[in-house]
Formats: structure tokens, sequence, C-alpha cells
């Protein structure tokens, strides 16, 4: 009977205990990161042995590294968006050590589908680069994130730091739609979502597992890296602290 009351008085704010997190992250680190690998292997494997595609030739295989980062750098600053609220409104503990960890990654997604991206528009587009409703929403989602990051570094009282940098995130998350729907909102020289959750997919199976098997890699890729780089920022606050209470009983004593 007492393990049932206990069990039912167990809520999700007893994970937001920094300890316990660590736990949990340390156990589940090897696991997501043994899927990473397996994932992106087949990933690669199938989009290797896919077809040259008939207008885009073997150029098609950027697509299964530009797609898939473009679409993590998206959710990346939706999980920094949905720690900002949790900063903000309910002041989670973990909440600022989640934007905190999330943004470089995301920076480096973002920065990863800009170059992939330029690379595939040189032989389909003629040029590297176009001042595409599309591409320049992307590009400013990695300005947005390298402010982020630089406000991080720039202030040192956690307490402030925390409520300008959620109050940033959640000024920035305007972009997200613009980038999602400005192929349809202007006109474009990017193409429309070939995959769609409303609407049958607009390209062959052959393509089509291999960019979903690689979506799911680098999804699972930014979770593992996530936890990792929580799990670091909460052992260098320890730290942290605890040069802080050495220091203060150094001059007490």
């Amino acid at each position: 009977m007492s393990e049932t009351i206990i069990k039912q008085n167990t809520s999700i704010w007893d994970y937001a205990n920094p300890t316990r997190f660590l736990g949990i992250a340390d156990r589940i680190i090897p696991w997501l990161g043994g899927a990473t690998i397996l994932c992106i292997g087949l990933g690669l494997y199938l989009g290797f042995s896919a077809p040259e595609d008939y207008q885009q030739g073997s150029t098609v295989l950027i697509m299964f590294i530009h797609v898939p980062a473009s679409w993590v750098a998206m959710m990346s600053y939706s999980v920094m968006t949905m720690s900002a609220i949790g900063t903000l409104v309910w002041r989670h503990p973990l909440a600022d050590i989640s934007l905190r960890a999330a943004a470089p990654i995301g920076a480096a997604f973002t920065f990863l589908g800009l170059l992939t991206g330029a690379l595939w528009g040189k032989p389909m587009w003629g040029t590297y680069w176009v001042w595409d409703a599309r591409l320049t929403s992307f590009l400013v989602l990695l300005i947005i994130y390298l402010g982020i990051i630089a406000l991080a570094k720039a202030i040192e009282e956690p307490t402030t730091a925390a409520r300008s940098l959620a109050i940033i995130t959640l000024v920035g998350s305007i972009n997200i739609p613009i980038i999602k729907f400005s192929v349809d909102w202007w006109n474009t020289l990017h193409q429309p979502a070939s995959v769609s959750r409303l609407a049958k997919p607009a390209m062959d199976a052959v393509f089509l597992y291999p960019l979903l098997t690689m979506a799911v890699g680098f999804s699972l890729f930014f979770f593992t890296v996530h936890l990792m780089k929580m799990r670091n920022e909460i052992l260098k606050r320890r730290i942290r602290t605890m040069k802080m209470t050495a220091a203060r009983q150094a001059e007490r004593g």
C-alpha cells in the first residue's frame, strides 16, 4: 500500500533533481549512442544504394544530409523554446541547462544545413547562394543561435542569464514558422516540402526510406549530445559552487 502511495505522488518534478537526472542520463546515453550509430549507418547504406535521380543525378545524395540536418536544426530550437517556457513560467531547475546545451548543437546543424544546401544549390540553381526566403530565414536562425551562445557567455550571474536567454529564445522562435512556411507564403526557388504528415510523400520510397532513417539518426544524435552537454553543465555548475564555497570558507578562516 505504501509503495502505491509513493508511486502516485511521484511527478515529473522528481526527475528534475540534478542528481537523479545524472543517474538517468548515464543509463540512457549509451543506448542512444548505439541507436544513433545504427540508424546513421543504415541510412548511409540505403542512401548510397539508391539509384541516381533522373534530374539531379548523384547530387541527390546531398539530400540525405541536408534535409535531416535542417529538420534537426529547427527541432533543436523547438527544444530551446520549450526550455525557455520552463524557465520563465515554471522555473524548472533543468530548463536553463537544457536551453544552453541545445544552442551549440542547433547552431552546428544549422551551419551543416546551410553548407550542404549551398553545395546542393550550385548544380541545381547554378549558384551557391540566393537571397531566397527559405535560405535567408535559415541564415537568420544561425545568427540567432550564435547570439544566444554569445549572450550565455557574456552574462555571468546565473539567474539574470537564464531569464535573458529565455526571453531572447522566445522572441527568436517566431522565425521557426517563417522557415517552415516560407516556401508557401512567398514565391521562392526552394522546393516545397516533399514529406508531409497530411499528404502522401512526393518522393519515391527508394529515396524516402533512407531520408527518414537519416532523420531518425540525426535526431538520436541530437538527444545523445544534448544529454551529454546537460550532464557536463550540471557538473560544471557543481564545481563552480564548490569553488565559491571553498573561497568563502578561506576568507572566513
